[in-house]
């Protein structure tokens, strides 16, 4: 019943912050022609679906633009980006069997974000598909680095988090040594490295959702193995199961969410530690169970800052990795007072 009730409020929300994130904006428009316009536009795309068709969707008045044009890419791109780092929180935590671990522990974020930089500062890219595609480029070359060096030294949950750890210091130092002596780096630093889905359009959608739709199958499919890696290295290879070909799978599906994620909307951070927590609470320690609905909370949650970020600075917004870190930080906080900091 605590897991029905739990799924059924858990998409409730989902449902109307998917819809109120389309409604609402920074700037107010009337509520009865922004319904209307994304009514009629979800119907179009319906029938062209039917029809196998490219939907004709009807921008011509300013609601209409701003709804299709600026809220609909933004909102989906949330969606994606929040189900993909709560998916990715999940499965950290349960790798590293560590309460406290984020998916950017593995050095992911560090990566995408030299990469980005990188791309700037060497090759002068500007736009944002440019940023998506250094971006998952990086987090893939990090992830990989801290995967080989983890199986060459053994891989343990330790020797993960400790070759993250040292790898983001390195990626990060670099970073830093080239937007301190570059002001074009500096500047694409400052904007990207916030944490938003706004001023993103549709392609950066397309883009990073096949990495997310990949990605969420790899961390839902491992759900089984996490329970047994629960156990310990020891215990599961007695039952058979292959650990480095567990952990292989584990860092793909959290390379693919969370690069994809990073590259397209900038590192988001708490998102990944509060959310797995928040799933576990409703569904208990199975992760067949706390990957699916991380993944689905994740989304929800990301949806509801975001809209909180652009309702209490109007006319201006505060960036939804801000708003993030106003909920996760006092959440960390109370994790550690709270509770025992052991083993996952």
């Amino acid at each position: 019943m605590r897991r029905a009730a739990g799924l059924i409020l858990i998409l409730g929300v989902l449902v109307a912050g998917t819809i109120a994130s389309v409604l609402i904006g920074t700037r107010e428009l009337p509520f009865d022609a922004t319904w209307n316009a994304f009514t009629s536009g979800c119907a179009e795309i319906w029938r062209a679906v039917f029809d196998l068709r490219a939907p004709q969707i009807d921008k011509s008045t300013d609601t209409a633009g701003i709804v299709w044009d600026l809220r609909v890419p933004r909102t989906v791109l949330g969606l994606i980006v929040g189900a993909a780092i709560g998916a990715a929180g999940a499965i950290t935590q349960g790798h590293t069997r560590n309460p406290i671990a984020d998916p950017g522990i593995l050095g992911v974020n560090a990566g995408a974000a030299c990469a980005v930089v990188t791309g700037v500062y060497v090759f002068g890219i500007s736009a944002p598909l440019a940023y998506m595609g250094f971006g998952m480029i990086g987090a893939v070359i990090a992830a990989a680095a801290v995967f080989g060096v983890s199986a060459l030294t053994g891989t343990g949950p330790i020797t993960l988090v400790l070759a993250g750890t040292g790898l983001s210091a390195l990626l990060i130092a670099i970073t830093s040594a080239i937007v301190l002596t570059d002001t074009a780096s500096l500047d694409t630093w400052r904007f990207w490295s916030v944490g938003s889905t706004s001023g993103r359009g549709i392609e950066i959608f397309w883009a990073a959702l096949p990495f997310v739709v990949v990605g969420l199958v790899l961390a839902v499919a491992s759900g089984f193995f996490l329970n047994i890696l629960s156990l310990g290295d020891d215990m599961t290879k007695a039952l058979g199961s292959r650990v480095l070909l567990i952990r292989a799978i584990g860092i793909l599906a959290i390379t693919l969410l969370v690069g994809a994620a990073t590259a397209a909307c900038g590192p988001i951070v708490f998102l990944g530690l509060v959310v797995p927590h928040i799933a576990r609470a409703i569904t208990g320690p199975d992760y067949r169970l706390i990957v699916p609905f991380s993944a689905l909370i994740g989304a929800a949650l990301l949806l509801v800052c975001d809209i909180l970020g652009r309702v209490i600075a109007r006319p201006g917004e505060i960036q939804v990795g801000v708003m993030l870190a106003f909920v996760g930080a006092p959440f960390l906080i109370a994790m550690v007072r709270r509770t025992k900091l052991t083993s996952v």
